[in-house]
């Protein structure tokens, strides 16, 4: 940890040397790498803190072995009992609602399950951040986007190794 906070304050300082080239140089390198740097940083947070709360409720759900996937997409070769009986004597209508309730329909319960990391405020208040900071350069303008993309670069590597060491 203590190297990314070396590595993150080197940086900085070095953002903060840009303002000798020129302040429009500062302020857009500034703004890029720090909408980059949180949006990577808040979402391997926001996700982190998902699957560490999902493994202290148990709730991890048992998958098939990769190879089953790929070999039996669909589960037809599963091991399960087979009906031998004539078709006369069936019951069509028992059978059609065992295979009703396998059939997996989409929910509240599972989208709300499914979004919790996507609308985490560690995520939306760095993508605000990013449009705002964007918005204010270009009123202002200020913005110079053959620094602003590339300094988006910076942001996103730094972001990354420092979402390593969380």
């Amino acid at each position: 940890m203590k190297k990314t906070i070396k590595f993150l304050a080197i940086l900085q300082s070095l953002i903060l040397l840009s303002n000798i080239i020129s302040f429009e140089f500062y302020i857009n390198l500034q703004i890029a790498f720090l909408s980059s740097f949180f949006i990577i940083a808040g979402s391997a947070y926001a996700y982190r803190k998902m699957v560490k709360n999902q493994v202290a409720l148990e709730n991890v759900e048992e998958k098939r072995d990769i190879l089953d996937e790929i070999e039996d997409p669909y589960e037809l070769y599963d091991d399960f009992e087979i009906d031998n009986r004539p078709v006369d004597e069936l019951d069509i209508k028992a059978i059609l609602k065992e295979e009703k309730k396998k059939i997996k329909i989409l929910n509240i319960k599972d989208i709300k399950k499914g979004s919790r990391a996507g609308v985490s405020l560690f995520r939306l208040v760095p993508y605000l951040f990013l449009i705002l900071g964007f918005i204010a350069l270009k009123n202002n303008s200020l913005l110079d986007i053959s620094i602003y993309l590339p300094s988006l670069l910076v942001g996103i590597v730094a972001g990354y190794f420092f979402s390593k060491e969380l």
